[in-house]
């Protein structure tokens, strides 16, 4: 999208984030890559070694770790050559999800630049780990948060809570006048 569509980009509300979302939906499998190098999962695929190690997974992110929740680690990985980043979020609306945000989009870009191959996983794979690589291609790809939702949602069905769209209705609009700054600098 050129710099003068974006600007006339509006962020959605979560209700047409939602109607987006719980469009069309149709059965999602245990992992599914949503952007180069970049997968999502469910912890059957998180906890399935074999299969990470033939798609050459070289890190992960758990957006559901630590007890009660997918309780892998550096440990579960050991035998493995897998660079693990764990992220103790819980899947409710009141959860602040937004403070992994930058953390987690820099794992990301920095195993995505040694050519790595990163699954981001939670429980499902649909809320949690969905929210982290939506906040991903915001921060480090450039791409709005409707634009970043399509690209997502063309390889496996996401449904962030409402909670966690809120979220990322305000990294969009933060970005957007990031956007908006530069345009103007770059006009004087």
């Amino acid at each position: 999208m050129a710099l003068q569509e974006k600007s006339a980009y509006e962020t959605p509300s979560v209700g047409e984030l939602q109607d987006f979302l719980l469009a069309d939906r149709r059965p999602t499998g245990h992992i599914n890559q949503v952007w180069p190098s970049v997968y999502i999962g469910n912890e059957v695929a998180a906890r399935d070694k074999p299969m990470l190690f033939h798609m050459g997974i070289t890190h992960i992110v758990n957006a559901a770790s630590g007890p009660p929740h997918v309780n892998t680690g550096p440990r579960f990985y050991r035998d493995m050559a897998i660079d693990y980043y764990g992220v103790e979020a819980d899947d409710s609306s009141e959860f602040l999800i937004s403070l992994h945000f930058y953390p987690t989009a820099r794992f990301i870009r920095a195993a995505l630049s040694r050519k790595g191959k990163v699954l981001v996983h939670c429980l499902m794979g649909v809320s949690r780990s969905a929210t982290l690589v939506l906040a991903f291609l915001m921060i480090c790809e450039g791409l709005t948060l409707m634009e970043a939702a399509q690209t997502v949602r063309q390889h496996r069905d996401i449904c962030p809570n409402p909670g966690f769209l809120n979220q990322l209705r305000h990294l969009d609009m933060g970005l957007a006048r990031e956007r908006r700054r530069k345009q103007e600098a770059y006009k004087l």
